[in-house]
């Protein structure tokens, strides 16, 4: 699993003020950081970057690049056009545009930005009407955003398609039909590319129970043909996981998923926590904040 580090983001308090003051350190760290723990790409997450969007996002890549060079390459995500223009100029090597939406005003602007830059596009399945409501309609945008982008002459393994992960305590349906839509796309896109926001399937259970959440997803996705995501870098498990170096929780979350019988006495609680998980994520169990406690 390609992993995408999420943390150097506006939102994050250290980071947020830094980008404000133009505070390189902070930032540096950051990137630094995330680069020692393998991350393959590194998300630069700006927001809206109303003010001064380009100037900062220049500086910004500039700034990281500067220290840790060309590798790992980095993820620009902005709803700025101008300012995810001015970072792809300034960026060395491929960069990804994280994201495009689905909806013509966006993709008609974003789409030449990559092909002017050589730059991966991350194609993101929130429609004119927001968020899909099934795997059929993901796959009636995805064929519209990546028909738009190959005739620009991006080709499919350029493209990341995003179906959009929701919150589980929230949409637990939605989990289900991402799963379908992920394990669509390659008959339906031969060579395409896919990623995630995954850490929005614990976004809103409690803190402690995010982690689980977290890496079970990303163990289902992964097996439906998903090829990298963008996940918390200091996730030790969930590295560990990507990594290939637990295959005893790989392989239990696939028995939930094929439905088998599972003696849960023979399993240790580590893995009992990662069956009752997977069966919350299928939609076998309804969420509570207490399903490990069951």
């Amino acid at each position: 699993m390609i992993l995408i580090g999420e943390n150097l983001n506006v939102m994050n308090k250290i980071i947020g003020k830094a980008l404000k003051e133009r505070d390189a350190r902070p930032i540096v760290e950051e990137a630094k950081r995330q680069k020692e723990r393998g991350m393959d790409f590194i998300d630069i997450n700006l927001g809206p970057a109303r003010r001064d969007g380009p100037q900062l996002m220049e500086w910004v890549v500039k700034t990281i690049q500067e220290e840790i060079g060309d590798s790992p390459p980095l993820c620009l995500d902005t709803s700025n056009i101008e300012a995810m223009e001015a970072g792809l100029a300034i960026h060395k090597g491929k960069a990804i545009i994280n994201s495009i939406m689905c909806r013509p005003e966006r993709y008609e602007k974003m789409i030449p930005l990559a092909v002017k830059y050589n730059a991966y596009i991350i194609a993101l399945m929130w429609g004119p009407e927001g968020l899909p409501r099934d795997e059929n309609e993901r796959g009636a945008l995805a064929a519209e955003l990546i028909y738009a982008a190959n005739e620009a002459g991006i080709p499919n393994e350029d493209i990341f398609v995003d179906g959009v992960v929701t919150p589980v305590n929230i949409q637990q349906p939605q989990v289900m039909s991402l799963l379908k839509f992920q394990g669509m796309l390659q008959d339906m896109f031969p060579g395409i590319k896919s990623t995630c926001g995954l850490s929005n399937v614990s976004n809103g259970p409690p803190k402690h129970l995010r982690p689980i959440l977290n890496q079970t997803f990303m163990v289902m996705l992964e097996r439906k043909g998903m090829y990298s995501c963008i996940a918390d870098a200091y996730d030790d498990r969930l590295i560990e996981i990507a990594r290939g170096k637990r295959p005893d929780i790989v392989e239990v979350i696939y028995k939930v998923m094929d439905g088998e019988e599972i003696d849960m006495g023979s399993l240790s609680k580590e893995l009992q926590d990662y069956v009752k998980t997977a069966r919350v994520l299928l939609g076998h169990t309804l969420y509570s904040d207490s399903w490990l406690e069951l």
